[in-house]
């Protein structure tokens, strides 16, 4: 008899074999593909090690020590002056200036407060392009990136007012897009960032929570525009980031974050980008929380000659700087 016709043979007598083999290979394979068991970084670079995983997915954020060179940092700094003092055109991007510095006369680096949509600028673009900083970003969110929204952040000597601090709030506020775990900031310090000159604070774990409302704090000299803040937030247990030159915090859009006023006398730098995967999606936040907030963008948007949906100002607003594009 041969071997084929016995093997025929076999497999009738005993058909269960075949069955075992089979769920036992099953079984091995469930064993060796283990779940990640963090879902806020995608980590597929290796980049992180554990314990950075582990401290972002319980807090939220996670600080990276002398991320960004200081020459690409200086060339920024210098150039937002530059603008500032308008040696040089802003072209499409928006200043923003301090209230109260403007009901004093003050003029350049000692009104301006803020720099945005910098994502096509010649400049300002060596850092939203910057290697070791994508390489950061991907390993939170994939390698399909889009910067969607930058800025260069100044805080000009407080003039006892206390309008350089900015409210507690969650960045996903101003998003029409999610999910949220595809997005990450990046916030990199351009000089020393101490409590005294107005550094960040963050509520660690606080992303884990959902999205808050929020509006305008009832602050007694007021709050610059578009400064909203997560209302009802009386009592918390926020923690100062003290930061140098290059070190750059990365945080997820629902951490509650804010800073305080620069006292001092000199002024405090920094630049971010929030990045989004390009998988990421838009969704519509009329009748949501961030309805208010919507309204308000495209008032502004439309000030300024774009009659655009607020979806439509954030494609504007976006640009592809790694990877391929897709839904967002």
């Amino acid at each position: 008899m041969s071997n084929n016709r016995l093997k025929v043979i076999m497999r009738h007598i005993i058909p269960w074999k075949t069955d075992i083999k089979s769920t036992l290979t099953s079984s091995i394979a469930e064993e060796l593909t283990v779940k990640s068991p963090f879902e806020l970084s995608l980590n597929n670079n290796k980049l992180l090690n554990a314990d950075q995983q582990l401290f972002y997915e319980e807090n939220g954020y996670l600080v990276i020590r002398k991320l960004v060179d200081e020459e690409t940092l200086h060339e920024c700094r210098n150039h937002f002056v530059d603008i500032c003092e308008r040696r040089y055109p802003k072209g499409s991007m928006i200043l923003m200036k301090d209230i109260s510095l403007s009901k004093l006369g003050r003029t350049g680096e000692y009104l301006y407060n803020k720099i945005q949509d910098l994502i096509w600028d010649e400049v300002f673009e060596t850092y939203i392009l910057h290697d070791t900083l994508l390489d950061y970003v991907e390993s939170f969110i994939g390698p399909n990136i889009k910067a969607v929204h930058s800025m260069l952040i100044n805080k000009p000597p407080d003039p006892k007012t206390l309008t350089s601090r900015h409210p507690l709030h969650q960045d996903l506020y101003y998003f029409p897009f999610r999910p949220s775990n595809k997005i990450v900031a990046a916030w990199t310090a351009m000089e020393s960032i101490t409590t005294e000159n107005g550094c960040l604070v963050v509520i660690p774990g606080s992303h884990k929570g959902p999205l808050l409302e929020h509006g305008y704090p009832e602050w007694e000299n007021g709050v610059n525009k578009a400064y909203h803040g997560v209302k009802g937030l009386d009592s918390h247990n926020a923690i100062p980031l003290h930061m140098e030159v290059g070190d750059t915090v990365f945080f997820h859009p629902l951490l509650i974050h804010g800073s305080g006023p620069n006292l001092t006398q000199g002024f405090r730098k920094a630049i971010s980008c929030h990045y989004a995967s390009s998988d990421c999606y838009y969704i519509d936040v009329k009748d949501t929380i961030q309805d208010n907030i919507a309204k308000e963008v495209e008032d502004i948007a439309r000030k300024r000659g774009f009659d655009g949906s607020f979806n439509n100002i954030w494609q504007v607003k976006s640009r592809l700087v790694r990877g391929e594009e897709n839904t967002l």
